[in-house]
């Protein structure tokens, strides 16, 4: 797989500090961006009406959940060194995959999520625990739905519901970030987010790779959605990243796994 060449920065850090996000550009070559589309739109495909509903369905969207059981190169993407250094920056060390995703915005239909906190989490005594990495397959622009962020709310231990009447009208402070096929942006999750509403003639995909401290359920119980098959072939690491052999995580994920941060 094509990696990322430039190593993390102190700016990178400091961005994921202070804005709660920092932007890889080019992070992935257009040849693994059409392999990841191509099989992304299999699924969709494959699964029909069902496509996401091992998590949640949403309006004005199309959805695949439990990913990182539907292929070895979702899997590739998830456990590469160049993206757990941002994850670990925002988590500790202490982390795993709480799940993977692909969102994939329908053409018009004039939709703004609500900003949210991944999971409606805040940040606990501990520190953050939610960390979310968007994969952009498709070029994000300000009129097919990128993702709009606020900066700095990761650190307001506060959840837009308690200060805004209505979390999908604009935030004075939001930014938009756009971007092209290739590009990762790494989101402290606790920062209040959103994708915007798609107004042109083309689906906007992305894939979420959502990691937690270890101490906190998956949002996606990955050792009951990965088929036996797919668990048996996977490397350690890959087995560590997943909490396939963590009893805590079992404990943890079999009673609260399954929470969003705006879909019901």
């Amino acid at each position: 797989m094509a990696g990322y060449n430039s190593p993390m920065t102190q700016d990178h850090r400091s961005q994921l500090d202070q804005l709660g996000y920092c932007h890889l550009h080019g992070f992935l070559d257009s040849a693994r961006v059409r392999e990841l589309n191509r099989r992304v739109e299999e699924l969709f495909a494959e699964e029909g009406d069902g496509a996401g509903s091992e998590f949640r369905q949403e309006e004005g969207a199309r959805r695949l959940a439990n990913v990182a059981g539907k292929g070895a190169l979702f899997r590739e993407c998830i456990a590469m060194p160049e993206i757990l250094e941002f994850v670990e920056h925002v988590l500790g060390p202490d982390c795993k995959l709480s799940s993977l995703n692909v969102r994939s915005a329908n053409p018009r239909n004039g939709i703004c999520q609500p900003l949210h906190a991944d999971v409606g989490a805040v940040a606990d005594a501990a520190g953050y625990w939610v960390c979310n990495t968007v994969w952009m397959l498709d070029d994000f622009t300000a009129e097919n739905g990128a993702i709009r962020v606020v900066p700095g709310s990761h650190i307001w231990r506060k959840l837009p519901q308690d200060v805004m009447l209505n979390p999908a009208d604009a935030h004075p402070e939001e930014r938009l970030i756009t971007g092209h096929a290739g590009d990762v942006v790494v989101m402290n999750a606790h920062a209040w987010h959103s994708g915007t509403a798609n107004r042109t003639a083309n689906a906007r995909r992305a894939m979420h790779g959502f990691y937690c401290r270890r101490d906190k359920p998956q949002q996606q119980y990955q050792k009951r959605l990965l088929r036996p098959e797919v668990q048996q072939g996977l490397s350690p690491r890959l087995r560590h990243l997943l909490a396939l052999d963590d009893p805590l995580n079992d404990e943890l994920s079999a009673a609260g796994s399954g929470s969003s941060g705006f879909l019901k």
